[in-house]
């Protein structure tokens, strides 16, 4: 193999690594819709409470008390991604996903053989710290294995595991949202999360963190982690001496640092000399919540009650089908195009949507917001969210800081990622109906609100950032 094609291309074994660190993404979207698709089974709404093989066919509870379940998603990825550089740094980035895959098989498989409210409420909490912490460490570990000039694809893979996962968890539900069916749909990633820690001892730790912790024989084993994902050359032979210098100077450039320890997130807060990546990240973060993907993906059926009382769950459907083909361009573009260029015709996108949905049911149109939901959004919203604001985040991350603050940096971008998403979704529904002040004909005034903070956090976002690529 030339030192070309070994510096630029991964490795059949390579790409197996990244295939198994995409389970932490896959299964962080898979829980986003969860328990949406199967909440009235769940809840006793459409089922009297019954017994099924030892197990209750269904379990009773308030809708208050089903929110509170749900949000401990959130409340869980919080305090996943705040510990997350503290877990990176000390044991490693294959150890941090190692115990992400743990929290959520034993999450999941609390939930899919729960009998109470209560353990419910405990896996749902695992699941989101599992989530939180894989979250951040994925577009770390996926940076710091992938060649240089793939390593934007390479980071787009991780949003594309997360709306795969919204997808499956969708058609899983239309399927099997029964009184006998519905603790697969969450067993089933008890499961995948299994079958990963399984497939671990396989797995070797990113060059990276390797040689940052000074590991053997003066990086030696950093060498031959980069290999065996390059194909450099085999583990058995000589790790540099057949390598030639555009490896090691690949190594090297990659590596550079003033200093050889990981920054706190205490002064990651308060640098100076970080303070524009921080920035740069939290307002992009923000951003992507404020496009107002989630919103459709919570509130379709809300939003569209007038119009689709019946195909709410569908709508949701076609919107992730689209959003999980729509993120296949950006995995070619992103190298080529640029982050900057992608982000902007993203953000343009998102905006003009929320204008046109907001115009649609301000007028009382609701033939043009059904349509717009149904046909435009998969088309235009979708397209334009998938190819920027989606997956380009989560890349940048370990782009606009050195290497020793990115986990610090990951962490606090995805604990202000989880804010949002809570504050979001709590916020939407009480913020239309304040603007709206009951009258449907102004419901969509709330989309001018999200439209106008979204251009207001993007032109911070754009201001600070520095893209050399």
């Amino acid at each position: 193999m030339s030192e070309v094609n070994a510096v630029t291309k991964f490795t059949s074994y390579g790409w197996l690594v990244c295939i198994w660190a995409l389970v932490v993404p896959f299964q962080y979207g898979y829980h986003i819709s969860a328990l949406n698709q199967i909440q009235a089974v769940l809840t006793c709404r459409t089922t009297p409470h019954s017994s099924s093989n030892g197990l209750s066919t269904c379990i009773s509870m308030s809708d208050a008390t089903f929110s509170l379940i749900t949000s401990m998603f959130t409340v869980g990825g919080f305090l996943g991604s705040c510990a997350a550089s503290n877990v990176m740094d000390r044991r490693g980035r294959k150890a941090a996903l190692q115990f992400s895959g743990f929290l959520v098989a034993v999450g999941s498989g609390l939930m899919g053989v729960a009998s109470s409210t209560v353990l419910l409420l405990l896996g749902r909490f695992l699941i989101g710290c599992g989530a939180g912490l894989g979250l951040c460490t994925v577009p770390i570990f996926l940076a710091e294995i992938a060649p240089p000039n793939i390593r934007g694809s390479v980071g787009v893979l991780n949003q594309l595991g997360i709306v795969t996962g919204i997808m499956i968890t969708q058609l899983l539900g239309l399927r099997m949202a029964t009184p006998t069916l519905w603790r697969f749909v969450l067993l089933f990633s008890s499961f995948a999360s299994i079958v990963q820690l399984c497939l671990s001892q396989f797995i070797v730790e990113t060059p990276v963190w390797l040689k940052q912790q000074g590991r053997a024989d003066d990086f030696g084993d950093a060498q031959r982690c980069l290999f065996q994902q390059r194909g450099v050359i085999s583990v058995e032979g000589a790790l540099l001496d057949e390598a030639g210098d555009a490896s090691q100077n690949e190594l090297d450039d990659h590596w550079e640092t003033p200093r050889s320890t990981s920054v706190s997130v205490t002064e990651l807060l308060t640098s100076r000399e970080l303070r524009r990546p921080l920035v740069v990240v939290s307002s992009v973060m923000i951003s992507q919540q404020l496009s107002g993907m989630n919103v459709f993906l919570y509130y379709s059926n809300n939003i569209l009650s007038h119009v689709l009382s019946e195909s709410g769950a569908y709508v949701s459907l076609g919107i992730t089908i689209v959003n999980t083909l729509m993120t296949f361009p950006p995995i070619l573009l992103i190298d080529r195009v640029g982050r900057r260029q992608l982000l902007l015709t993203s953000v343009v996108g998102a905006l003009v949507s929320l204008v046109l949905t907001g115009y649609g049911l301000n007028t009382g149109m609701m033939v043009t917001s059904s349509i717009s939901i149904v046909t435009f959004l998969p088309n235009l919203f979708c397209r334009s969210f998938a190819v920027g604001l989606g997956p380009v985040p989560f890349v940048i991350v370990s782009e606009v800081a050195p290497p020793h603050a990115v986990p610090a940096l990951s962490s606090v971008a995805l604990a202000m990622n989880w804010v949002a998403n809570f504050l979001v979704g709590l916020a939407f529904l009480p913020l239309r109906n304040k603007l709206s002040g009951g009258d449907p004909a102004k419901e969509g005034r709330v989309f001018y609100v999200f439209a106008g903070l979204l251009f207001l956090c993007s032109f911070v976002f754009f201001r600070n950032y520095r893209s050399r690529i």
